[in-house]
């Protein structure tokens, strides 16, 4: 097995190739150790000393370090933890456990606006974000404002902020008129 890295537009998180499908649908954040429990693959990540963050799309894992700790001194045990999982023969998300989709659901009278967010966000944003080693999921649409949650590298990554405000806000406001603003949220 040959397990490829790509560095992310976040300094604090690498994102790890295994070269097979990790998720066949949706994405799952873990956040920390206590959220990672719920994934083989994530528990053998974290294990790694320095591991702040493990993130799983569909190809690739997006691993978060501590500022404290060097990229060369952790990446070896990771790509270790990775390799070792695969040959387990161990599920991705342990039984029980679902991926997310990305998605609320929203009902009401802005239902069409939400479902034109949505279908924007999966043919244009969500592709372009995973490519970096993160998501973007919808959170929410109210009086114009769309509130979105950034997940994987695009989390406390240091251009979020301009991802979403020159990126993602002009998208939507180009193609949907009553999007005004776009709002990261934390969950």
């Amino acid at each position: 097995m040959f397990i490829q890295t790509e560095s992310t537009p976040n300094p604090a998180t690498l994102k790890f190739l295994p070269g097979q499908t990790v998720l066949e649908a949706g994405t799952a954040d873990f956040p920390s150790a206590e959220a990672g429990e719920k994934s083989p693959l994530a528990k053998r990540i974290f294990a790694v000393s320095g591991v702040t963050g493990v993130f799983l799309g569909n190809d690739f894992v997006t691993v978060t370090k501590s500022d404290d700790v060097q990229w060369d001194h952790i990446k070896p045990a990771i790509l270790g933890a990775v390799m070792e999982h695969y040959q387990s023969g161990q599920p991705v998300i342990g039984a029980g456990e679902t991926a997310a989709s990305g998605h609320a659901e929203h009902t009401g009278e802005d239902a069409e606006v939400v479902n034109q967010i949505k279908d924007l966000l999966d043919s244009r944003v969500r592709p372009a974000v995973a490519q970096d080693g993160g998501d973007i999921t919808f959170h929410g649409f109210d009086r114009g404002v769309v509130y979105l949650h950034m997940q994987g590298a695009c989390a406390g990554c240091p251009s979020s902020t301009l991802t979403l405000k020159m990126g993602i806000e002009n998208l939507l406001r180009h193609y949907i008129p009553e999007v005004t603003e776009v709002r990261p949220v934390a969950v």
